[in-house]
C-alpha cells in the first residue's frame, strides 16, 4: 500500500483550516471539536494534546479510542470522490472528517451531522 503524504501531515496543521471554514459560515470551533471527538472518540483533553503534539493523521486515527461505528453512514462527495468508495481505510477516515466539516459549513444541523 502506498502512503499518501496527508497520512504524515499533522492534524494541527489542517485543523485551523477546518475551523476557518466553519467560522466563515457562522459556525464555531467548539462544533468542529465536537465533530472530531464524535468521529474519533477522543475527549476534549486528548484532542487538545494531539493538536499540541502535532500528531499526524495516521497516528491520530490509529490512536482513536472509539472510532464511531455510525461513521459508516457518512455518504457523499469530497474532492470529487465518493467517501464511501475510498478504498484506503485511513484515507476514508480523513475524508469522513472532511465531509463532516463540509456539512457543518453548509449549515447542516449538528444532530444530522452526528447521525443522531
Amino acid at each position: 500500500m502506498s502512503s499518501h503524504r496527508i497520512f504524515k501531515t499533522s492534524v494541527a496543521s489542517v485543523y485551523p483550516h477546518y475551523v476557518a471554514k466553519a467560522e466563515k459560515k457562522g459556525r464555531t470551533r467548539a462544533e468542529v471539536d465536537e465533530i472530531i471527538r464524535w468521529l474519533t472518540g477522543f475527549g476534549p483533553d486528548e484532542l487538545a494534546a494531539h493538536l499540541a503534539a502535532g500528531t499526524d493523521f495516521e497516528t491520530f486515527f490509529a490512536q482513536g479510542p472509539r472510532l464511531n461505528p455510525a461513521r459508516a453512514e457518512i455518504k457523499g462527495v469530497v474532492c470529487g470522490v465518493r467517501v464511501e468508495d475510498v478504498p484506503d481505510p485511513l484515507m476514508r477516515e480523513i475524508r469522513y472528517l472532511d465531509k463532516l466539516v463540509d456539512e457543518l459549513a453548509r449549515g447542516k444541523a449538528m444532530d444530522k451531522i452526528l447521525r443522531r
